[in-house]
C-alpha cells in the first residue's frame, strides 16, 4: 500500500466525452470465471477495430463478490451466473460509438456459452476521486515492485499517486501464455487525473479488460492506519 496524506478541494471540472463507456443489455446465462480472453476474441470478430483503436477496450464482466449465502468462486473454469442487469461494456473514443453499434443483434459464442447482444447506451467516464481496476498487467516478481512500477508509470502520464492499494494477484489464460495480474486502486487525485487515468489506462491488454479503471468508493475505510 501506498499512502500519502493530502487533501485538496476538488475544484468544479467538466468530465469531456471523448472516451466514454458504451454499455450493451445482454443475455447470457452463465459465464467461466476467466473468460477474459473468449470474450475479447468474441468481440473483436465483430469489432476487429478495437485492438488497434487508441482508448478502446473490452471490459470484463463482473459479478457480485458474494451475497445471500452465495460465495464467488476462485477456479477459472468455474461458472458465473449473470443476472439480467448484467452488461457488456466497452470503453470507446467517442468517434467509434456508432461503429460498435454493430455488436447490437450479435451473438456471440464466450467460451462455449451463448451471449446475446441487445441495445446500447453510452456513460461518461467518471471524476470520482477513487478510481479502481481489477486487472493491471503485472511483470513484477512481488507487490512491491508492481506498485513501484506503477507509480512510475503514472508520473509519466502526470498523473502524481497520493493514495495507491494494490490487491490480489490473478492469472488471465491465453493461448499463447498465462497473464499475471493485480487490481490496483487510486485515491485522491483530482478530477483532471482521474478522468485522464480512465481515458489512457495503465499498461497493455485492453482488450482483455486489463488496465481500465473504474469509479469506486473511497479507500480511506479499508485502507487507513
Amino acid at each position: 500500500m501506498f499512502w500519502q496524506d493530502e487533501n485538496t478541494d476538488p475544484e468544479r471540472f467538466v468530465v469531456p466525452d471523448d472516451v466514454v463507456d458504451l454499455a450493451f443489455g445482454i443475455q447470457c446465462r452463465a459465464l467461466p470465471v476467466d473468460h477474459a480472453w473468449a470474450l475479447s476474441e468474441a468481440v473483436l470478430g465483430v469489432l476487429p477495430w478495437i485492438a488497434a483503436e487508441e482508448g478502446a477496450g473490452v471490459h470484463a464482466i463482473h459479478v457480485a463478490e458474494s451475497g445471500n449465502g452465495w460465495v464467488r468462486p476462485e477456479r477459472a473454469d468455474d461458472l458465473l451466473y449473470l443476472s439480467r442487469r448484467t452488461p457488456l461494456v466497452l470503453r470507446l473514443p467517442k468517434h467509434r460509438i456508432e461503429d460498435a453499434r454493430r455488436l447490437t443483434g450479435a451473438t456471440l459464442n464466450v467460451a462455449g456459452n451463448e451471449m446475446r447482444v441487445g441495445a446500447a447506451a453510452a456513460r461518461p467516464l467518471s471524476a470520482a476521486p477513487t478510481i479502481f481496476s481489477r486487472y493491471v498487467l503485472s511483470e513484477e516478481s512481488d507487490e512491491a515492485a508492481f506498485m513501484r512500477a506503477a507509480a512510475t508509470r503514472l508520473k509519466e502520464m502526470g498523473i502524481e499517486p497520493r493514495k495507491m492499494l494494490c490487491g490480489m494477484e490473478r492469472v488471465i489464460a491465453t493461448p499463447e501464455r498465462a497473464l499475471r495480474t493485480r487490481s490496483l486502486m487510486l485515491a485522491d487525485l483530482p478530477p483532471a487525473e482521474s478522468v485522464r487515468l480512465q481515458q489512457r489506462g495503465l499498461g497493455s491488454g485492453r482488450s482483455l479488460g486489463c488496465g481500465l479503471f473504474v469509479a469506486h468508493k473511497d479507500i480511506r475505510e479499508v485502507g487507513a492506519p
